[in-house]
């Protein structure tokens, strides 16, 4: 695609990482802009051949421009995904895989705590009793059936995690999986293959899928009479995969022996939703202890695309059209913050390091 001469970023980095990240671009112009100024941030990349936002694709980049490509500092791109996206034509990247190990360490967190019954035990301390009621029948993960539905980064590290507990594993993805022989079952959607063999078989269904329109709502009424009795749902991707209502009932009707969830339609999660309550539900809020540099392994990635995109090869991580979900289904993560309406002038006096992290520097010649 050409030399890259001017680079214009958005991202909240610590200040060794806002140092690292403008040295993958070591000959170009390199502009800093916050965030949440967009006028100056349309003025900026009018001339500019990249973009590196903290957010989703604002409507500020889509103007008139010489932007040749958009990362977004974030994994999924849900809420980039819009039509005029698309029609503007510039190649948008994120930054999907970063987190992928913590992720699927948090998916096993679930599965252990369904297991191991932590509640339970955790009031049984409390109460300096010995033993629980029921605990004869409780079985770990070795020897059960783990069913991964996506098999993008998250869930190939989850295979390989459970593989290692001695689970029996079955895969669903889009496409066939190559390597991993250890799965004893892969289904590909591409083959022609459907989710119910994994659903009957699993006694874990963890999702770790992108949320698209073929994938909305695709844990429902439906499909959980399909699952195998008793079985445990774990979420670690998008909270619109899952049909809130219809999991309330397969919870309370024990179709489902519990679930755990770090995603849900509505978020922040309804003081008033039933799953706060439900003594077989795990809730974290959409939270994931982090690797050793998340912000160091984004600009990993940022930096093989700028070589990738000076040497004319295919982006990773690139936005397809199938990452769009219509109706409203998807609204970007960071849609809250960017379209909230307030004025660059009363979020710049917002305690922004507080809801962003601490970045350590006020003015980019700290680091430039």
């Amino acid at each position: 695609m050409g030399k890259i001469k001017k680079v214009v970023t958005t991202v909240w980095y610590n200040k060794k990482n806002m140092y690292d990240l403008r040295r993958v671009f070591p000959d170009a112009k390199f502009v800093y802009v916050d965030f949440y100024d967009k006028e100056r941030l349309a003025e900026a990349v009018k001339d500019a051949d990249v973009a590196v936002v903290m957010g989703d694709v604002d409507p500020c980049l889509l103007g008139e421009n010489t932007l040749k490509w958009i990362q977004c500092d974030h994994a999924g791109l849900n809420g980039s995904a819009r039509p005029e996206v698309f029609e503007r034509g510039i190649p948008v990247t994120g930054a999907a895989g970063r987190s992928a190990p913590v992720l699927a360490e948090h998916a096993v967190y679930f599965m252990l705590q369904g297991c191991y019954h932590t509640r339970e035990l955790l009031k049984a301390q409390d109460e300096c009793r010995w033993g629980v009621e029921g605990s004869e029948s409780w079985r770990g993960l070795f020897g059960r059936t783990a069913g991964i539905i996506g098999m993008g980064h998250t869930g190939k590290l989850l295979a390989e995690r459970l593989n290692a507990f001695g689970m029996r594993l079955i895969t669903f993805n889009r496409s066939p999986v190559e390597g991993m022989d250890y799965i004893d079952q892969k289904l590909a959607g591409k083959n022609g293959d459907t989710i119910d063999p994994l659903l009957e078989q699993s006694d874990f269904i963890i999702l770790t899928v992108a949320l698209t329109d073929e994938t909305f709502h695709m844990i429902n009424k439906e499909s959980l009479k399909r699952a195998k009795p008793g079985a445990f749902l774990v979420n670690m991707a998008r909270g619109g995969l899952v049909c809130t209502e219809d999991l309330i009932e397969a919870l309370n009707s024990g179709t489902l022996s519990g679930a755990g969830l770090d995603v849900f339609e509505e978020q922040p999660l309804s003081p008033e939703s039933p799953l706060w309550h439900m003594p077989n539900v795990y809730i974290t809020p959409h939270s994931t202890p982090q690797v050793p540099d998340r912000q160091a392994a984004t600009i990993e990635i940022i930096r093989e695309n700028a070589r990738r995109f000076e040497a004319g090869e295919p982006l990773m991580n690139l936005m397809k059209p199938s990452d769009a979900v219509s109706g409203g289904k998807a609204e970007g993560g960071w849609a809250r913050m960017m379209n909230s309406g307030l004025s660059k002038e009363q979020i710049a006096k917002m305690p922004l390091e507080k809801y962003l992290g601490k970045r350590g520097w006020s003015d980019p010649s700290e680091w430039m």
